[in-house]
């Protein structure tokens, strides 16, 4: 059974589908929190952060820390700057805090998905020393409709089995893009790209993700490393990267049966695929859903592909032109760049 502490969303929080054996409603102090609950049995609690008194101040959040089990709490953020900073974040996860959210749609897979350092570690920052009151830089954001309107294409590469390759992809497909488009690529709660040597790759948190969208919504294409578990929301489109080998798909279908029937109207892409047109037949035919493209094993060192030329324009993007031949950069590895 769960605990709900809400305030400001209380109206979110009450449509969660959980079960919930004590729920209240206000402002606490912080140790008053901890003196009800330190000895109170519970599974979870779901903690509106603005129902804590003085929240803002991270020394408040520590003295949640030293009375209770974090690693039972989860923390629906709030929108405020200060809140949302980079400094507060890296203090959170300093004082072992990792189950927090802005989605109360996060909260209920938070419950049973709890996080681990490594899924927070992108927001611990060990050589900020700024204070942590310091007014956070004033909060951006471009709604999808807004990118539809303007022409920007954001486009997410998510990994639907694990470690389907997203990130290279990601890359290759800048690469490419880049030659006739104004383009940027950024990797979402990773940090993968930089042993891609290339300078001109970004990371950025999934709380930081639309703030980055707003800074570079002057391009025409913003590719998104979603890896397993980045947020889509933010994204005008999605391709969802299947890596289609006997022991990854029965570990997809097993994890979720439904996988397919979530994935229908989808642009799938079989990634890492060795599979003939019949097999792809095939995989649609048992699979029940349609294949956008299939994506052989590709050489990463190769400055053109013309897989990656045909895929592009299957997306849309026609400025590429044609590409029969495939060229090797200057440098074979790339190494030291």
């Amino acid at each position: 059974m769960n605990v709900i502490i809400s305030n400001k969303y209380q109206s979110l929080l009450a449509g969660l589908d959980i079960d919930v054996i004590k729920s209240i409603n206000g402002e606490f102090e912080a140790d008053e929190i901890v003196s009800n609950f330190a000895n109170f049995f519970f599974n979870k609690m779901i903690l509106d952060i603005t129902a804590v008194k003085n929240y803002q101040d991270i020394n408040t959040l520590q003295r949640l820390s030293l009375g209770l089990d974090m690693s039972k709490i989860i923390i629906l953020l709030d929108d405020s700057d200060v809140v949302n900073s980079p400094m507060y974040l890296s203090q959170l996860v300093s004082m072992g805090i990792y189950n927090f959210t802005r989605n109360i749609d996060a909260v209920k897979f938070l419950i049973d998905n709890p996080n681990t350092y490594k899924d927070v570690a992108s927001y611990h920052q060990l050589n900020m020393t700024a204070d942590a009151s310091t007014p956070a830089v004033e909060s951006q954001h471009v709604s999808v409709n807004d990118m539809n309107r303007q022409g920007l294409r954001v486009i997410g590469i998510k990994n639907i089995t694990n470690h389907a390759g997203s990130t290279t992809l990601t890359y290759l497909l800048k690469k490419h893009l880049e030659k006739a488009y104004k383009v940027v690529a950024v990797e979402v709660d990773n940090n993968d790209f930089m042993y891609l040597n290339d300078k001109t790759l970004k990371s950025v948190s999934a709380i930081d993700l639309p703030s980055f969208i707003a800074t570079n919504s002057n391009n025409e294409v913003i590719l998104v490393d979603l890896n397993d578990h980045g947020p889509i929301s933010s994204c005008t489109e999605v391709i969802y990267l299947i890596e289609p080998g006997l022991i990854k798909l029965n570990k997809l279908i097993r994890k979720d049966h439904r996988v397919f029937e979530k994935l229908r109207d989808k642009k799938i892409i079989l990634n890492r695929s060795i599979l003939s047109e019949k097999d792809v037949a095939d995989f649609e035919y048992e699979s029940k859903s349609k294949v956008f493209y299939n994506m052989p094993y590709l050489d990463d060192k190769l400055d053109k592909s013309m897989e990656i030329n045909v895929f592009l324009q299957k997306l849309g993007f026609n400025k590429l032109g044609s590409n029969s031949n495939e060229e090797k950069g200057s440098k074979l590895f790339g190494l030291f760049k």
